[in-house]
């Protein structure tokens, strides 16, 4: 359990210092940013109590909104998909989630990257309402979304792959 905590306390850290230091400085056409801070509540694991989650989420948006000084925009959306993630994994995964045996690197791509694209998406869609926060720049916030997560998802499986641990 001691060893558990300290990898996952290393994930949130580089992380957080990834997000703050390299993929902020990603200014795509001027309105495409990667969030692949996300991965660590996409990838957190399906056992453990939901509340622990929903808090560390906080944590970690919470912190993205420190360095950044965007005023809570991140905890806010990072809250929302962790309240919302067991039935965005119901739906990707199906009956792997029910009986509670979901490894995420044991999954066929199909499903991860249904799962990676949902998650991103909702996150994607809340942060930048929250960030524009006016229902007539609708078409705004769902180009900033739609871009921006198309990005995301592109460096969240690149990074999955990478430090993915082979099993064979």
């Amino acid at each position: 359990m001691n060893n558990l905590f300290s990898i996952y306390t290393v994930h949130f850290f580089t992380l957080v210092l990834a997000q703050v230091l390299i993929f902020n400085n990603i200014n795509f056409l001027g309105y495409i940013n990667p969030y692949p801070y996300i991965l660590f509540i996409a990838l957190f694991p399906v056992k453990n109590n939901r509340i622990i989650l929903i808090f560390i989420s906080f944590l970690l948006g919470l912190s993205i909104d420190l360095f950044l000084d965007t005023g809570g925009i991140h905890a806010g959306a990072s809250v929302c998909i962790a309240y919302a993630r067991p039935v965005i994994l119901k739906f990707a995964f199906g009956t792997i989630y029910e009986h509670q045996t979901v490894k995420f690197n044991a999954v066929d791509f199909g499903s991860k990257l249904m799962y990676f694209t949902l998650l991103t998406a909702i996150h994607h869609v809340i942060l930048f309402s929250f960030e524009v926060f006016n229902i007539s720049k609708i078409i705004l916030i769902l180009q900033k979304a739609l871009f921006s997560s198309i990005f995301t998802i592109l460096i969240s499986i690149s990074i999955t792959i990478v430090f993915s641990r082979k099993t064979r």
